[in-house]
């Protein structure tokens, strides 16, 4: 089984070389980077995972995480954001932004190394997600993902999880249209085709409510910048 490459952006130099040295003794291959300039002269699509903080030099966390979701080589690689910024708009935006989890400073290394194991575990297992999806009789679903349409519930691992109805039908909307990239604009032409203004901001916060509500499998929904919002395949 191939080991896990993960890369460190942050420009605590102390910090870098505390969380390498704890995920190399885990198995992990890690490398570091004190720069977000550093990074992009890497070969980031050998990497598993990118740790990235969001305070650094002229190009920030979140400008970096941008620039890896616009391309196409790199959009794939699940980000995790370790940051000081910790208000709910700086979490939102970074979760929007698609990283798959917003660690706040100061942190454990116990939880980096946990949430780093959840990440990876839950985005390996997205990558044969196209052969585990099925719709019949009214049901949706994928995995342990589990839409009825007729009673309008959804259940996680056998478990009913309470979504609202605009929340309800979104998530039935990117299921149905897995492996595309849908813009704002067919999201709102098709989920709140019956509302006479709905702002961006709108799906945007049900984006969010959805990925915390539906736990592991929120990570399967994912933000190009500029262009959208996706359900993996």
């Amino acid at each position: 089984m191939d080991t896990n490459r993960i890369l460190i952006v942050d420009d605590e130099e102390t910090l870098c070389e505390v969380l390498k040295l704890n995920l190399e003794n885990e198995g992990y291959d890690v490398d570091i980077a004190y720069s977000a300039e550093q990074a992009l002269t890497f070969n980031l699509q050998s990497y598993s995972l990118i740790l990235l903080d969001i305070m650094m030099g002229e190009i920030s966390g979140i400008k970096m995480a941008k620039m890896l979701k616009a391309d196409l080589n790199t959009s794939e690689i699940p980000i995790i954001f370790c940051t000081a910024r910790d208000s709910e708009y700086d979490m939102i935006m970074g979760l929007n932004l698609g990283a798959d989890e917003y660690i706040v400073k100061p942190y454990t290394i116990r939880n980096v190394i946990a949430r780093v194991k959840s990440v990876l575990r839950r985005t390996s297992s997205t990558k044969n997600i196209s052969n585990n999806f099925i719709e019949k009789n009214n049901i949706l679903q994928v995995e342990g993902l589990t839409l009825d349409l007729g009673f309008k519930r959804c259940l996680v691992n056998g478990t009913e999880v309470k979504l609202a109805k605009k929340e309800f039908e979104l998530l039935v909307y990117l299921i149905r249209h897995r492996g595309e990239i849908c813009s704002r604009e067919q999201i709102l032409s098709r989920v709140w085709s019956d509302e006479v203004i709905v702002l961006d901001r709108t799906i945007d916060v049900n984006i969010t409510r959805l990925r915390s509500k539906i736990g592991e499998y929120g990570s399967y929904i994912v933000t190009r910048s500029g262009f959208g919002y996706g359900f993996r395949y």
